[in-house]
């Protein structure tokens, strides 16, 4: 089965998606939410934790394949300069249910410290239009999440 069945399976609540190689399109959600979580200025433990959490459970990796792909994401994003590529990436192979998904993710990775800022807001507000997922759709996720933490 190819990545993108896996991710889509697994984004879609297959319980058969199980491990989820790592690269492409589990390295740019994990990019992401590098972003997110150091839109503050720093990775918090909470947020990390969260992340490798977020790898284990919702991507299906090991603890190992998780922390790789952490670092790797660390890494990548220290050198990128911009989110366009990995949203286009994520945009360009999942359907609308998916990049929802990923949103999902990502307001977790706010929610991790139990704070919210105003630059992670904005931020995510960004990535949803990069998603072209609708403002009103992206505030319905926040409020989801947000109740569930």
């Amino acid at each position: 089965m190819s990545i993108l069945k896996r991710i889509h399976n697994m984004l879609n609540g297959d319980a058969g998606a199980a491990q989820v190689e790592k690269g492409g399109e589990a390295l740019a959600a994990a990019v992401l939410m590098v972003e997110v979580a150091a839109g503050d200025g720093q990775i918090s433990r909470p947020e990390r934790e969260r992340i490798l959490s977020l790898l284990q459970h919702r991507l299906g990796l090991s603890a190992e394949d998780a922390l790789e792909l952490f670092v790797e994401a660390i890494a990548t994003h220290d050198e990128a300069n911009q989110m366009l590529h990995f949203t286009r990436k994520i945009k360009d192979h999942f359907d609308e249910a998916g990049r929802e998904k990923i949103l999902e993710l990502l307001w977790e990775v706010v929610f991790a410290d139990g704070a919210e800022d105003a630059y992670e807001s904005n931020l995510l507000r960004r990535v949803a239009g990069l998603l072209y997922v609708s403002d009103r759709r992206n505030g319905e996720i926040r409020k989801k999440v947000k109740a569930s933490t």
